[in-house]
């Protein structure tokens, strides 16, 4: 038996060359991903559980669900984690390819090593295919759908999924292909044997996981796969404006690359990162948690237990702590108003978040006075809720002052300052309060 789930994430780093990398790319999906480091702590990101009893139960319960073949997540992690072995390989290679093309005595390396293009090619689709087969695996999909796969990535992709999929994109196809590698890639393909593929390390890796009975079947669906995501990758690069150079320049600002040859970076990328497998477990952490909350909250329900936690965990109670992972609120004073932000840590009554849409150079510590939740059943006209934390004016002061609101009646709020007593409660115009 392999690693558990609560292994596999307690040991991913909080920061090396991978996150960095990472880190670098978020600006592509702003808020979507953050480097979540440690099983606890991932099912405080996901669930908003503090209870340790129930912690427990879902730890113990992860860890069944994780090693259930019928379940499929412990066959998503290894088809992650072979990927990224294989393609540190072939990063090699292709490193020494690069170096003997500019050390002209090592230039024998460029007669032992593949063409720098089909290598890339071929790694670039068979990680589309071991994405396609780990979604299937993941969500009791028989057979590899890359219909099913290419719907659920424009619909429904987030969170690491999302990020992954942005950073194969960049590492995979713009840096070492050009800004063209949509159709460098096609005009490979056409071109490419048989043969060549089944020589490919990473395709002989992985090969036993890609669904046909030769390899012309399999290089058949890895085609299938790449033809299925084409648009999307398209649309983002169209959206985004990426560049081959703007990636370059933003991973620059979290590492130092001494050589500016591109498809020199992106072979020292495949070396040294492993995104893949790095951003793959979190996947399968987040829907291995998910998936045993739901058991154990059905058992909790059928014997009457309730989390200390869940009135926290609802995001109702806007004086309570909140949890990583959290979307809420921050109040910023220079520009008077609140910019929707996810928690990332938690040190006290202190917060550092990241502020979506906004790149990691914007994250900061903030008090959580300044903090507030987003989750609201019901507003008035003017967006406001009976329960909700407001900032208040105070003209004589010339300050804003935290305060709960405790009433409505149409565009006056009957206010309660936070930390003061009840006899300072007043109401307020709607002009007032932000």
């Amino acid at each position: 038996m392999g690693k558990s789930i609560i292994q596999l994430v307690d040991e991913l780093p909080a920061d090396n060359i991978t996150v960095k990398v990472l880190k670098a790319l978020d600006y592509l999906a702003p808020g979507e991903w953050n480097n979540l480091v440690g099983f606890d702590n991932t099912i405080k990101a996901v669930t908003g559980e503090t209870d340790p009893k129930v912690i427990q139960r879902l730890r113990d319960r992860a860890v069944a669900l994780y090693f259930d073949p019928k379940k499929g997540y412990e066959a998503a992690v290894t088809v992650y984690q072979t990927i990224d072995k294989a393609d540190a390989a072939m990063g090699a290679a292709a490193m020494a390819n690069k170096i003997g093309e500019k050390i002209s005595f090592l230039s024998f390396l460029g007669n032992i090593t593949p063409k720098a293009d089909v290598t890339q090619t071929i790694d670039l689709l068979l990680k589309i295919a071991v994405e396609i087969i780990a979604f299937c695996k993941l969500n009791g999909i028989p057979q590899p759908n890359p219909q099913q796969f290419a719907a659920a990535l424009a619909n429904n992709y987030q969170d690491a999924a999302l990020m992954r999929m942005v950073a194969l994109v960049c590492i995979d196809g713009l840096l070492p292909l050009g800004p063209d590698f949509l159709s460098k890639i096609q005009t490979i393909i056409s071109g490419t044997d048989t043969n060549t593929v089944a020589q490919n390390p990473v395709f002989s890796a992985v090969s036993s996981s890609l669904p046909g009975n030769s390899t012309a079947d399999k290089f058949g669906f890895i085609t299938q796969a790449f033809s299925s995501v084409q648009g999307w990758m398209n649309g983002l690069v169209a959206k985004t404006g990426l560049t081959p150079q703007s990636i370059f320049n933003s991973i620059g600002k979290f590492i130092q690359v001494a050589d500016d040859n591109l498809d020199f970076v992106a072979a020292f990328l495949d070396q040294t990162t492993n995104y893949y497998e790095h951003t793959g477990i979190q996947t399968v952490a987040r829907r291995v948690i998910l998936d045993a909350y739901d058991a154990v909250k059905a058992e909790m329900q059928q014997e009457g237990v309730t989390s200390s936690s869940s009135s926290s965990a609802s995001g109702t109670s806007e004086t309570g702590s909140y949890a990583v992972g959290q979307t809420v609120e921050v109040w910023d004073g220079e520009d008077e108003d609140w910019y929707q932000a996810t928690i990332q840590k938690v040190k006290a009554k202190e917060y550092y978040v990241h502020y979506v849409g906004y790149g990691s150079s914007d994250d900061e510590w903030v008090d959580e006075d300044d903090v507030r939740s987003r989750d609201l059943a019901t507003t008035d006209d003017n967006g406001y809720a009976v329960g909700q934390k407001v900032k208040v004016w105070d003209d004589d002061e010339e300050e804003w002052y935290s305060a709960i609101i405790k009433e409505i009646r149409r565009n006056q709020y009957y206010i309660h300052y936070i930390g003061y007593d009840e006899s300072d409660d007043e109401w307020v115009d709607n002009d007032d309060i932000s």
